[in-house]
């Protein structure tokens, strides 16, 4: 177990290095040093960890989201208004869309294993997009409209979003009733995480402010919550049904807004964290995809992949309507919400391995989603928003 684990860092940190040279996203290299160590690939990954692999993915998702909300600024959010919330679900809704209308005629998917499908394919990656905001907003690009903001808000609930869809349409798989109430409990569900997660920000921030204690102690309090939350979700979701990743996510936000030195320096902790949870995060889903099937589908999964993301474009067309954006910012907009990498990560797998039969599909697509558009958004993102944003 413990040269896997030597495997996987070194691995990854290498492959991560030779495709930063190559001015492409590191975590791409990631996934391929997952899919050439994996199982099968050279096999080099012990079982134990192939076996906890889900678990460790969603403590990467954990610290993402908890980074995420640490640079939320609530201020931000109620000026950016409309637009803010529906980017975090229209563009969501516009690709599943997409996926059960594509997905049926390339795939010959039914229509709830294209909906599956295109919830694992419909989130925007934070490990992507939340680097490249922060890096735009500390250069004072798009900072006059608050276009890295709201990018960056709606990326964050958009992804939780997606998640709670994918877990609705999980349990239909499973043979889960379908009824109203299941729909109703999604809006329900995040309401209920904003609230909760606020509640408890609000507790550590007195807490944080009567009591000392090191930065370091705080991060592992925050993680430790942010587990109990996922624990009770998974686990008594038939007693109280709330979001435990959007309650984590408001967490930090909540924090920002009461204890703003606290806050920034726990997200320097946390940028830190991701380093090594990134490098588990990419290398451990690479490791699950049998490249074999991959390649029988290849051709097929790059073109669907092309097809959702222009309905993602027009979906975001749409969420920006009657805003004072120009029409290069609403190109940037659309462009800055293509990149996907970390949900697919944390979910692609999940149907899989609770013996879904259509999970290989899910999985090899949700790679591909990862390989094609996590380099291709973030090179866009580059290239584009000194040409596309003033500068303030």
């Amino acid at each position: 177990m413990l040269i896997s684990i030597a495997y996987i860092i070194i691995i990854g940190l290498l492959m991560g290095k030779i495709f930063k040279v190559l001015k492409l996203p590191a975590l791409m290299g990631m996934l391929i040093a997952g899919i050439i160590i994996g199982p099968f690939g050279l096999n080099l990954i012990d079982d134990t960890i192939l076996n906890v692999s889900s678990e460790l993915r969603k403590i990467a998702l954990i610290i993402i989201l908890i980074r995420a909300g640490l640079n939320l600024d609530l201020n931000d959010l109620k000026k950016i208004g409309r637009p803010a919330i529906l980017m975090s679900f229209v563009p969501a809704c516009f690709e599943i869309l997409g996926m059960i209308i594509i997905g049926k005629l390339l795939l010959g998917l039914s229509i709830l294993d294209c909906a599956l499908l295109g919830s694992v394919i419909a989130a925007v990656s934070p490990a992507v997009v939340v680097p490249k905001m922060l890096n735009i907003m500390q250069e004072g690009y798009g900072l006059d409209k608050r276009i890295p903001q709201l990018i960056l808000a709606g990326a964050s609930i958009d992804d939780v979003f997606v998640i709670v869809m994918f877990y609705t349409f999980l349990g239909l798989s499973l043979g889960d009733s379908v009824s109203l109430i299941n729909f109703i409990n999604i809006p329900l569900s995040i309401i209920l995480g904003i609230i909760l997660g606020l509640l408890i920000g609000k507790i550590l921030s007195l807490y944080f402010r009567n009591f000392h204690i090191r930065d370091s102690i705080k991060v592992i309090l925050l993680l430790s919550i942010s587990f109990i939350l996922v624990y009770i979700e998974d686990n008594y979701s038939n007693i109280i049904n709330f979001s435990s990743l959007i309650a984590i996510m408001s967490i930090g936000v909540s924090l920002l807004k009461n204890e703003q030195l606290v806050a920034k320096r726990l997200s320097l902790k946390f940028e830190q964290l991701w380093v090594s949870a990134e490098i588990f995060l990419f290398v451990l889903v690479g490791a699950s995809v049998n490249i074999n099937y991959a390649f029988t589908i290849g051709f097929k999964s790059i073109l669907i992949i092309f097809i959702v993301l222009l309905f993602r474009m027009v979906g975001v067309l749409v969420s920006l309507i009657k805003t004072n954006l120009n029409y290069k910012e609403r190109l940037f907009c659309m462009l800055g919400y293509t990149p996907k990498a970390t949900v697919q990560a944390a979910i692609g797998g999940i149907a899989l391995s609770m013996g879904i039969e259509s999970g290989d599909i899910i999985l090899t697509i949700a790679v591909v989603s990862i390989l094609v558009s996590a380099p291709l958004g973030a090179f866009m993102i580059d290239l584009t928003y000194k040409k596309l944003l003033n500068k303030s």
